[in-house]
């Protein structure tokens, strides 16, 4: 027994020394969206598409007169989190990878614990997800999004049957990921991302970034809704 107990231990020390470090403070600058190709929408990704009014992009119209669900400081969808240029960091413990990102000091779980997705889950803002390792690639699967904010910046939609893979490496002092969005009440097929490049930023701190919306309500009235010929 005792030497069967030891040889365990060994199995899972040896396993804790194989798994890569994702830990750290980490920094993206770049396309905030999956990628410059979005998949043809259902009928009902498309009606969800055309109601969403955003500020950037080549729908873009002024802040004021949009609705994008960050002006009134509801929650980002994950991926529009993930890829936000705000820094993130990544803490590993065991049967868990934390994720803290600076936005509106927000945090995710991601389990990896062996657990399995739940059939039915409540709908969260960033869904419920498991992690495990694929050599060394860190792969994530989520699911049960709440689907009351929008993807990315752009007000591309997602429904509450969206999953996600993310698939995260480390290569020296950057972090590559690429996400694989499956959602069949939006999109007619899958949505692979580009590779997305995140570098290690080891003097950073995550720093108390917080959307307070009684001081956003403030900046609409004093200079987003007067920037829209808005009077009140």
């Amino acid at each position: 027994m005792l030497s069967a107990l030891m040889l365990l231990a060994c199995s899972s020390f040896a396993l804790a020394q194989r798994t890569p470090d994702l830990s750290g403070i980490w920094s993206f600058n770049g396309l905030r969206t999956l990628s410059n190709q979005t998949p043809p929408m259902t009928a009902a990704g498309q009606r969800k598409f055309n109601a969403n009014k955003p500020s950037y992009g080549p729908r873009a119209i002024p802040p004021a007169l949009g609705n994008d669900p960050a002006g009134k400081c509801d929650p980002l969808g994950l991926v529009r989190l993930i890829l936000f240029p705000r820094p993130m960091e990544i803490i590993q413990v065991p049967g868990r990878v934390l994720q803290f990102f600076e936005w509106n000091h927000m945090w995710r779980t991601i389990w990896t614990d062996g657990r399995k997705l739940p059939e039915d889950p409540d709908p969260r803002w960033f869904g419920y997800s498991v992690g495990k390792w694929d050599g060394d690639t860190f792969v994530v699967e989520s699911t049960g999004f709440d689907d009351r904010t929008w993807l990315d910046q752009f007000g591309n939609p997602y429904s509450d049957e969206m999953r996600l893979e993310e698939r995260w490496r480390r290569v020296g002092d950057t972090l590559e990921i690429t996400m694989t969005l499956t959602d069949p009440k939006t999109y007619s097929t899958p949505w692979v991302s580009e590779k997305k490049i995140f570098k290690l930023q080891p003097k950073e701190e995550i720093r108390e970034e917080i959307c307070v919306p009684s001081i956003e309500a403030e900046f609409n009235r004093r200079t987003r809704d007067p920037a829209a010929g808005i009077k009140k």
